[in-house]
């Protein structure tokens, strides 16, 4: 969850949402996000909204944090019922995802009483989705076999590199063949669904160093493998190393050829991209919680700094823990801002995400100034020839490497 919050306006103390807003959410897959803050340490190029225990301060900490997210999942309950029985309104969640910062820095007895505070506000489909992100430093056989028992159905593990001095430079702090482990351990315990973090780009990473991760990755058996480039984001410790020149910033030609190179390995492994940086062994494997956030359905973001979306309201809540407690113990909702998104905001976004996902975006659903642009897109290899002319605009390998510029394009 970025550090860096909108502007916006401000939220109401109470967290209502429009009527209106509520009555289009009706039937609109639905999924919870719990934001667990909490790091044993800092990674130098992470700006996420986290926190060491240094960094805290008093009135925060981790043995309490599970009752203070129970405070607004009841919000929650009473924003989105408002006044009806809940799920005469919004189905029940589809997904629930923990993230962070380092959710398995808790008990899984903790994770657990919130699952079942989601399932008791709000329902969980008979199928739910719920899956944790974990450094694989924080989790043992012991601790897998908890979380199965308090009901999650999938993990997502930060791998990131299988090299020592790639992960010396992210500041990460498990050794190389710990990921790997996790994911057997996860097996074990009885986990089907498990997926592998991975991060490219980094400064003095070589090409084969890239293979040797890939390769690692898809020998631990994971279904599911996501691959981001380095971003180097203002503030973090890795971009005062880089304007100091301690370390070389990414290079974009670099970052392009190691994403071919995972492209083509995942697909040879038996992977199918189908988001621009995430490839699955199967439909089954697929991140059903992000696929929320790319098709523009709702949330409730829950946690300092998490953000929610409904119907075109979004709202995001204070950053820090501390805060984030007290609000909700004086009975007030913590979100700090919101925006109603008009139609025009809304489309442009359904465009961004859409475009990026295998699937692609209906012909129908774009303007007649998007679809004239759509042969020309094809013509420059960004755009699948053959899926264009049965109806939709799917991207090429090309295409996802400059997929800004197909957004652009389709835009105006």
């Amino acid at each position: 969850m970025p550090s860096a919050l909108p502007s916006g306006e401000p939220a109401p103390p109470d967290g209502r949402l429009p009527r209106a807003n509520l009555d289009a959410a009706r039937g609109v897959p639905f999924g919870v996000y719990v934001h667990v803050p909490f790091c044993q340490t800092r990674c130098g190029y992470c700006d996420f909204n986290t926190y060491t225990a240094a960094e805290l301060g008093s009135g925060v900490s981790r043995g309490s944090y599970a009752d203070t997210v129970l405070h607004e999942l009841r919000l929650a309950g009473e924003v989105l019922g408002d006044g009806d029985a809940f799920g005469d309104r919004i189905p029940p969640a589809s997904s629930v995802f923990f993230g962070g910062g380092t959710p398995t820095l808790l008990p899984a007895e903790h994770l657990g009483l919130i699952i079942r505070a989601i399932r008791e506000q709000f329902g969980l489909a008979a199928d739910v989705e719920i899956t944790t992100e974990a450094n694989p430093e924080t989790v043992t056989p012991a601790y897998f076999a908890k979380l199965l028992e308090a009901g999650f159905t999938r993990v997502s593990i930060g791998m990131q590199s299988a090299i020592p001095h790639v992960l010396e430079v992210l500041d990460r702090k498990h050794g190389p063949g710990r990921p790997e482990a996790a994911v057997a351990e996860a097996h074990a315990a009885g986990f089907e669904h498990v997926n592998l973090d991975l991060i490219y780009g980094a400064p003095y990473e070589t090409d084969a160093d890239w293979q040797a991760s890939l390769d690692a990755a898809i020998g631990a058996g994971a279904d599911h493998v996501s691959a981001y480039a380095l971003v180097v984001e203002p503030g973090t410790a890795l971009a005062r190393q880089v304007a100091q020149g301690v370390v070389p910033p990414p290079d974009d030609d670099v970052l392009a050829d190691r994403y071919v190179m995972a492209d083509e390995l995942l697909r040879v492994a038996g992977f199918e991209w189908y988001e621009v940086s995430n490839w699955a062994r199967s439909d089954a494997a697929r991140c059903r919680h992000n696929e929320l956030y790319w098709t523009d359905a709702n949330w409730w973001g829950a946690g300092p700094g998490a953000h929610s979306h409904v119907a075109g309201v979004r709202w995001w809540n204070v950053k820090h823990p501390a805060r984030y407690a007290a609000i909700l113990e004086s009975g007030r909702s913590p979100a700090a801002g919101r925006e109603l998104l008009d139609e025009p905001a809304r489309f442009t976004e359904r465009v961004m995400l859409g475009v990026r996902m295998r699937e692609g975006l209906p012909l129908a659903e774009l303007p007649d100034t998007a679809r004239r642009v759509v042969p020309q897109l094809t013509s420059w290899g960004m755009v699948d020839g053959p899926a264009a002319t049965s109806g939709r605009v799917v991207l090429t390998q090309r295409g996802r490497l400059l997929a800004d510029a197909v957004v652009r394009e389709l835009l105006g």
